[in-house]
């Protein structure tokens, strides 16, 4: 017997968008107000919600073009048209991305905030709450936006003292001989640290924060600035296994678990497990520790 493939084909695949971008925009016309968009009254509605001709009207579109798009049919809106689309329909920034993804079209740029560099109250007390395992939460960029006091233990830096602004593992690990000293294989970590960050500033471009790292990377080490010039390659996040040194308990390893905490922005929960009893007994001698 022929075993039929459970692949999805592209034409349905893109077919099944198309549905569901019109069963979106459908529901979305049908649960808006049309008295508090200031639409007037025109009679008796036999459907709630907008007409597809006040949309077409608010998004300065054509109705058959909208109307068209609402029933699933074969069409590719520019960008510029799908804004209009979204500004008409009231869409929220996780709205419109859903809209712009389900058109296959590039996800637009969301407005630009103050940038949080230190975690909540909700977010510390989840990381206080991993102890005795470390626990870091971080940017894409390796900025520190939490940590527990396990993860400052280990790695000898009381994080309370540091600058937030020097609150970053690559540039703890470029200027502060504790930190530093405090990981192994040293000779693979620089060229680590320059694939990850490549990665991340391709896909995080014009970002200022990332510029400004990079420039005091390079500021700071030469060598980093080296690797960055002399090789391409680019890596991404993953767990491992870390290897530690202290100058009490000696070499150890340690699993380093990685959770996306916000997909969007790219920040992650890190927290490093034991792998077997010494790694525990280490810990839990760590977290008893009443000094850095």
């Amino acid at each position: 017997m022929t075993m039929q493939s459970s692949a999805v084909s592209p034409v349905r695949q893109e077919k099944n968008s198309r549905q569901l971008l019109a069963t979106f925009l459908r529901t979305r016309r049908e649960s808006l107000d049309p008295q508090r968009l200031g639409l007037p009254n025109t009679g008796r509605r036999r459907t709630p919600g907008l007409r597809r001709e006040e949309v077409a009207m608010l998004a300065d579109v054509g109705v058959t073009w909208y109307t068209w798009l609402e029933q699933g049919r074969e069409m590719k809106p520019s960008a510029t048209v799908l804004s209009a689309v979204s500004k008409a329909l009231q869409c929220t920034p996780a709205e419109t991305r859903h809209l712009f993804i389900l058109a296959g079209l590039p996800v637009p740029a969301g407005p630009t905030g103050a940038e949080c560099r230190q975690a909540g109250p909700a977010s510390q007390r989840l990381l206080n709450s991993l102890m005795p395992n470390p626990a870091t939460l971080q940017r894409p960029n390796f900025d520190i936006l939490g940590y527990n006091a396990a993860f400052c233990r280990l790695m000898g830096v009381d994080l309370d003292t540091v600058p937030i602004a020097e609150r970053n593992c690559i540039y703890q690990y470029l200027t502060n001989a504790q930190w530093r000293s405090r990981l192994c294989d040293e000779s693979m970590l620089l060229p680590l640290y320059v694939a990850y960050f490549r990665a991340g500033m391709a896909e995080y471009r014009g970002d200022p924060r990332w510029e400004e790292l990079l420039e005091r990377f390079f500021a700071v080490s030469s060598r980093f600035y080296e690797l960055w010039q002399q090789h391409y390659e680019i890596r991404s996040i993953e767990n491992h296994i870390k290897h530690f040194n202290h100058p009490r308990h000696g070499h150890f390893t340690l699993q380093q678990m990685n959770w996306f905490s916000a997909p969007r922005d790219g920040s992650r929960l890190l927290v490093f497990l034991p792998q077997d009893a010494e790694g525990e007994r280490i810990l839990g001698e760590l977290a008893q520790q009443t000094h850095i």
